[in-house]
């Protein structure tokens, strides 16, 4: 195994250095290094070995890792730089010259319309807008939302840590903010939590390491799965229409108990199936639960007395369906040209 994994660094240095431009960069280093990148895959046979020896080859495959990412990132300066000096050539400035065409106003940004949006909606429903660091701790981004340093969810979420600050991350979504709510507001309480947040992502036409979320929690006595539905209800409606229907079914989340995935009829085909929603008549929008008794402990709310629901909107995906988008990375672009579009 050793000799594969010697093999892979080889192989990827031998081809980085072929490469001529940065799509094709992108596109070798997710083949070696994504999700199911063939180091993954090799990763994964680790399982198989005795204990001294997975640790002898995983301490190869972290070497193997960080060659290849220092290769990568050579290849990547080099190739940013050649597009600098090419803009410096044809696009040459006079900073003097007065502005031609009089004043050129932008204008709102979409993910910033539609948190508007459903900000004006939740509120219509007496819900307040609550909001939290980005720089987040450890304890508040996972511990305390029933996500111990042990527990395998925290790979699915693999975010920034910060160097030098320990136990400090790039808030991985904004479930942050109900721990902090309800500490400062206790119980009962409804509020929504618009926000970016960051993921180390393997960037491509659907991922990007920086996005948006918009969080919701109810919490009161008596509080059910049906009150859950309904508010979802009205804001699927509120979102694609009165026709809209919502459909739950069960899904695994540490911070709720049970956990639902969120799907709404598509929007484009009313649910007779199309290319959107890929011949499903449904659009997955949301996640959400009841609020796992750990997490109501954690932000000081007795769960013997209190119940609540928690849902988690992706804003940015939200986006991309209401206006047809269909590469998330021109969201963080700063392109004129896209934003002037809205």
């Amino acid at each position: 195994m050793k000799k594969d994994l010697e093999q892979l660094k080889d192989d990827f240095l031998a081809l980085v250095d072929k490469v001529t431009d940065r799509e094709s960069l992108e596109t070798l280093r997710n083949e070696f290094l994504g999700r199911k990148g063939k180091l993954k895959a090799a990763m994964k046979e680790m399982a198989q070995l005795a204990d001294e020896e997975r640790k002898a080859i995983g301490k190869i495959a972290n070497e193997v890792k960080e060659a290849i990412e220092v290769a990568y990132g050579g290849q990547e300066e080099t190739f940013k730089k050649l597009q600098r000096e090419e803009s410096m050539g044809k696009e040459w400035i006079d900073v003097t010259q007065p502005v031609i065409g009089g004043e050129s106003r932008g204008s709102i940004h979409p993910v910033t319309q539609v948190q508007q949006e459903l900000e004006d909606l939740f509120t219509s429903m007496g819900f307040i807008i609550a909001d939290g660091p980005e720089l987040e701790s450890d304890y508040y981004n996972f511990t305390a939302l029933n996500i111990p340093p042990t527990h395998p969810a925290r790979d699915m979420q693999d975010t920034f840590y910060v160097e030098g600050a320990d136990g400090v991350v790039m808030r991985t979504h904004t479930s942050s903010v109900q721990i902090r709510s309800m500490r400062r507001y206790g119980a009962p309480l409804r509020m929504v939590a618009p926000g970016r947040c960051f993921r180390n992502e393997a960037t491509d036409v659907r991922h990007e390491h920086t996005f948006h979320q918009l969080e919701g929690m109810m919490i009161d006595k008596g509080i059910s799965l049906s009150h859950m539905k309904g508010v979802l209800e009205i804001v699927a409606r509120h979102l694609y229409g009165e026709e809209t229907h919502i459909r739950l079914r069960p899904k695994f989340y540490p911070f709720v108990e049970p956990g639902v995935n969120g799907e709404v009829t598509c929007f484009l085909c009313k649910g007779d199936g199309c290319r959107l929603c890929k011949k499903t008549g449904w659009l997955e929008v949301f996640g959400a639960g009841m609020v796992h008794p750990n997490v109501l402990r954690e932000g000081g709310v007795d769960p013997d007395e209190y119940s609540g629901f928690a849902f988690g909107f992706g804003l940015t995906r939200l986006v991309m369906l209401k206006y047809g988008i269909d590469d998330i990375r021109h969201l963080e672009s700063g392109d004129l040209r896209f934003l002037k579009q809205f």
